[in-house]
């Protein structure tokens, strides 16, 4: 894309993301999106086919900024912890993230339904992106044959609470501890050296 087309794909996900905390997910309208970025419908949707398009990528592109800062804030004053209070921290900080903007926890989880073919290609991105942090924040500390599974668990894991905190099945608090207790069972044996097996019932 040329820079002035970067702009207005910019400006078009700015619009949504400020939309969906304003009115939430089901009200929005491309109409509305355009309005408030400046940009004309039938250009709009040269860079979005459908509604469910545009949100997939305005999440996908919050998200990505989101791992960014928290996998920046591991890398700082707290290198010295292990990989699974690294990773734990991680998946804490993800969900008060999401936890001060419900809105777009509702708007993740909206998205991770949709069948647009484009809305599928964005989630698949957002999973390579939780791939690409987790990885990031475990270093080396897990074998590679292990790496890849660890990372699938944790992200599953991750979707799976917000998902369920997001349609009221479960409290923030409760999705937050379980998530934690799934990093510290799945990552505490490739500890260096590391105490007996984690009992999820101790955290009750």
């Amino acid at each position: 894309m040329s820079p002035r087309q970067l702009e207005r794909r910019e400006s078009l996900i700015a619009a949504a993301l400020a939309l969906v905390n304003e009115i939430g997910v089901e009200r929005l309208q491309m109409k509305q999106v355009c309005e408030r970025s400046g940009v004309a419908l039938g250009t709009a949707y040269r860079y979005f086919s459908s509604k469910d398009h545009l949100l997939a990528a305005a999440i996908a592109e919050w998200h990505r900024l989101l791992l960014a800062d928290l996998v920046a804030e591991l890398r700082g004053p707290r290198a010295g912890l292990g990989a699974t209070d690294r990773v734990v921290r991680f998946v804490r900080g993800g969900m008060r993230a999401y936890q001060r903007q419900p809105e777009l926890a509702r708007l993740r989880v909206a998205v991770a339904a949709s069948t647009d073919p484009f809305a599928s290609e964005a989630l698949q991105g957002m999973a390579r992106a939780d791939s690409t942090a987790l990885q990031a924040v475990m270093a080396d500390e897990v074998p590679a044959a292990a790496s890849d599974l660890v990372r699938h668990i944790v992200g599953h894991a991750w979707q799976g609470e917000l998902t369920a905190w997001v349609t009221g099945r479960t409290t923030l608090g409760d999705a937050r501890r379980r998530l934690e207790d799934v990093v510290r069972l799945v990552l505490t044996p490739y500890e260096p050296a590391y105490p007996p097996p984690y009992d999820v019932r101790s955290k009750a």
